[in-house]
């Protein structure tokens, strides 16, 4: 009669081979999620941008510096004042998103370089510039 089971080598041996997988493995799974903050920054800008060009398309020009986003959840009452507002404003979840590090967006009419707007994420530190995930998500430079 056969006894049936794995031997110590061989669950050894498994251990072994797992280990160094998840070595291999894990560094590269745990940059995933700040990619993925990354590209849901820039995906929220994209949306952002839509519903100002949809602001614009109604009252022939984009909310001012001093309106901000927020023209595009309630309708702005200092000048100019849209005269076309879309009842219920211009985003689907009513409300203005944050980006992905919890910190709001930056929005500029005009922007810089004859730019009519620009809209920036802060990136990972909340803070202006930056590199790798620290960096800003600019509308410029999406594409």
């Amino acid at each position: 009669m056969r006894n049936s089971g794995f031997s110590l080598i061989e669950i050894l041996i498994v251990m072994i081979i797992l280990g160094l997988l998840a070595t291999v493995l894990a560094p590269r799974i745990m940059d995933r999620p700040d990619e993925a903050r990354v590209t849901k920054a820039a995906v929220d800008i994209k949306q952002l941008e839509t519903a100002l060009k949809l602001y614009k398309l109604d009252n022939g020009r984009y909310p001012t510096t001093a309106q901000g986003l927020q023209a595009l959840v309630e309708q702005p009452r200092q000048d100019p004042v849209p005269k076309n507002y879309r009842e219920g404003g211009y985003l689907e979840r009513k409300e203005l998103p944050k980006d992905p590090w919890g910190t709001p967006f930056i929005y500029r009419s005009p922007g810089r370089d004859k730019r009519p707007f620009e809209l920036i994420s802060l990136g990972a530190d909340g803070k202006e510039g930056g590199e790798q995930f620290d960096a800003d998500v600019n509308s410029w430079e999406i594409e």
